[in-house]
């Protein structure tokens, strides 16, 4: 799978996924760009470990189901419409590549671009760990220049 929009509510398909491809799909469409409490709980472990692998420094902090919907729910809170596009997602036992683009459009009709990057590990049907890596020097200077 190369590149496909993520749509609220639609789990993408293609040919040749894997188990753990499909729950991070599942994520993605129901979880990602939702905020869904309960469709979190469905895909999530209970407690999911979040490597957050920044530079400056790098951070695992644990999160539920719960607390990760609220944090898409905080950051759909700040814009108008995101759009969220996966540019690659490579698929291999029980780890899921993704790379993506995402556009929030914030009120004042100024688009924000973030590009990130996530490998997440898929346990018993369910995401348990991740490692993201974003691009928030770029993010932080399409600020500073609004």
């Amino acid at each position: 799978m190369r590149s496909f929009d993520v749509l609220a509510g639609v789990t993408p398909t293609w040919p040749g996924s894997t188990p753990a491809g499909r729950v991070v799909a599942e994520f993605l469409g129901q979880v990602r760009i939702t905020g869904d409490p309960d469709a979190a709980a469905a895909v999530m472990a209970p407690v999911v470990r979040c490597h957050q692998m920044n530079s400056e420094a790098p951070a695992t902090i644990e999160r539920t189901p719960a607390d990760y919907a609220e944090h898409v729910r905080e950051m759909l809170a700040d814009f108008d419409r995101v759009e969220y596009v996966v540019t690659e997602l490579l698929s291999e036992n029980d780890h899921v590549y993704v790379r993506w683009q995402q556009t929030g459009h914030v009120l004042r009709g100024q688009a924000l671009v973030e590009l990130g990057s996530a490998v997440y590990r898929v346990s018993r049907g369910c995401i348990a760990e991740y490692w993201i890596q974003l691009d928030r020097h770029g993010l932080l200077a399409q600020i500073n220049e609004a």
